[in-house]
């Protein structure tokens, strides 16, 4: 049969806009006045949307009918998405609105949008404050649409939401458009009740309709949001912000990361030289100016939070959030049945240090003999989980049949451990050789971690530490296979950019002894 059970649109790839080709010039300019503008500060985690990105924020305002025509406010704009509105109107020969204010903290950010505004004769009011504070008075009140693009935090959704209400005209039915990273449920349950706060109510939602530069396969995509006013619509901040607003204002122990090049090691956190990695990779190595950095153990003493009221509330604010995980349960782990893969270049390493931090004191290592143990017990779960009643549930024989394989190699096999070195997850990946054609590729073959807090963080940590296991062995493709009805697996294997191929199919035939053989 030629059906496709695929229903993901193959024009918009889901994301319910697709760019006309009268548009191609638009995208090509902005990637242009991307490169030439402030590049994302490395030293605060920035990422910015790709060129295509900003143009299908355009559309869909286009589409929603609040452009052309009206005013539109940016709560921050990094991203510089008001240069977009500016384009695509000149491209398509006309202006799109008759008011176009951004309100951000950066004055690079806004001396470049103010200097290419200038070239294609547009006014675009640009307001340098700092959204910590109120929107400023002149601007209360005075707009039809607004858009943001928040730290991805309740926090920071709750602050730039808010400011954004503030700069709406009173009524109801205006909109707010709002981009949004990938979060686990309770976080994104805690962004969806800031909204409810706000009295905004949802119009529309589109998943990974946003596309972030420099963020590898890891979550380097985002939701996008319209929101509308209603009777009840208010701000949940009309004074000062003090809180903190990133991940980092919360981080209170420092970590080890170690240059690739040089094995030199350096503390990076509050009260280091580096606050961040990011600053860290800016800088380079100190000892051979060169890098990439992996993440190593926590430092043993504990220090001091950072000021949590330093950091100001803009768009050049850290976007390690960008990447937030998911929530799926990880004890599953890939079975017989539908194989999924990844084939596109990655970029894995700036994600994996970014998880390291994340997950705090729990840290990946290579497996050893003395966790056969642990990883027996693993197994038999994930049996359990593939095959039920058909399960090997004897954890000696896996441990058995793991030794052998240590004995051959251990490459690719990782276990998760927390503080005490407990193990707490188990992956095994392995690297193979298409007989066929000669081409390498791995596979992800063991995935366990146990139900304890921020599960799914170090199920997510595990498999970035495989896939960056695999882009040092420069395999070109990636295959895990999965239980069909193991949907937190696949929806993990999903979020990191695999795609399911093949589909396993089982008969059972009756026996003369009554019992049932398997086909696959």
């Amino acid at each position: 049969m030629s059906l496709s059970l695929d229903a993901t649109c193959p024009d918009c790839d889901g994301r319910e806009l697709v760019i006309p080709a009268v548009l191609d010039e638009a995208v090509q300019r902005l990637t242009e006045i991307m490169e030439a503008g402030p590049q994302a500060d490395m030293a605060l985690d920035q990422s910015r949307c790709t060129a295509e990105t900003k143009v299908r924020r355009v559309l869909a305002l286009l589409r929603a009918g609040v452009l052309p025509g009206g005013s539109l406010l940016l709560v921050g704009d990094d991203d510089m998405v008001s240069l977009a509105v500016a384009v695509v109107g000149d491209v398509l020969g006309s202006p799109l609105v008759e008011r176009l204010t951004v309100v951000d903290i950066s004055p690079e950010i806004l001396g470049h949008i103010n200097r290419v505004a200038a070239d294609y004769k547009i006014n675009i009011e640009t307001v340098e404050h700092d959204l910590r504070l109120p929107i400023p008075k002149e601007l209360r009140g005075q707009f039809d649409v607004a858009m943001t693009d928040p730290p991805y935090t309740p926090e920071g959704a709750r602050l730039f939401l808010s400011r954004a209400v503030e700069g709406l005209r009173p009524g109801t039915a205006n909109s707010v458009f709002f981009s949004f990273g990938p979060k686990n449920p309770n976080e994104m349950l805690e962004v969806q009740q800031e909204i409810m706060n706000l009295g905004l109510v949802t119009n529309g939602f589109i998943q990974n309709f946003n596309e972030y530069e420099g963020s590898g396969i890891l979550g380097g995509r985002g939701f996008f949001q319209h929101l509308l006013t209603t009777s009840s619509t208010q701000s949940s901040l009309d004074e000062n912000y003090e809180g903190p607003l990133y991940t980092r204002d919360k981080r209170s122990r420092q970590r080890e990361y170690e240059c690739v090049c040089c094995h030199a090691r350096f503390p990076v956190g509050p009260g280091a030289q580096w606050t961040s990695v990011g600053a860290l990779r800016a800088n380079g190595c100190p000892e051979c100016g060169r890098g990439p950095f992996k993440p190593r153990q926590l430092v043993s003493t504990p220090v001091q939070p950072a000021d949590q009221t330093a950091p100001r509330a803009d768009q050049t604010a850290p976007r390690d959030e960008r990447t937030a995980p998911s929530d799926a349960p990880a004890r599953t782990a890939p079975a017989r049945t539908a194989p999924a893969r990844v084939s596109a270049p990655v970029q894995v390493s700036g994600r994996l240090e970014e998880l390291a931090e994340k997950t705090g004191a729990y840290r990946v290592r290579p497996a050893e003999s003395d966790d056969l143990d642990a990883i027996g017990a693993f197994e038999v779960e994930i049996a359990k989980v593939s095959f039920g009643a058909d399960a090997i549930d004897d954890p000696q024989r896996h441990q058995a049949r793991l030794g052998r394989a240590m004995q051959k190699s251990r490459a690719g096999m990782f276990v998760a451990c927390d503080a005490d070195g407990t193990v707490v997850g188990w992956l095994w990946m392995s690297i193979n050789k298409n007989t066929m054609t000669g081409d390498s590729y791995a596979n992800f073959r063991s995935l366990a971690v146990l139900p304890i807090e921020q599960r799914s963080e170090i199920a997510e940590l595990l498999i970035a530490t495989g896939l960056d296991f695999a882009v040092d062995h420069h395999v070109g493709e990636v295959i895990g296979r999965v239980y069909t009805g193991n949907i937190p697996m696949r929806t993990l294997y999903r979020k990191f950019g695999f795609d399911a191929t093949h589909m396993a199919m089982r008969l059972r035939l009756p026996n003369q002894a009554g019992h049932a053989h398997v086909g696959q």
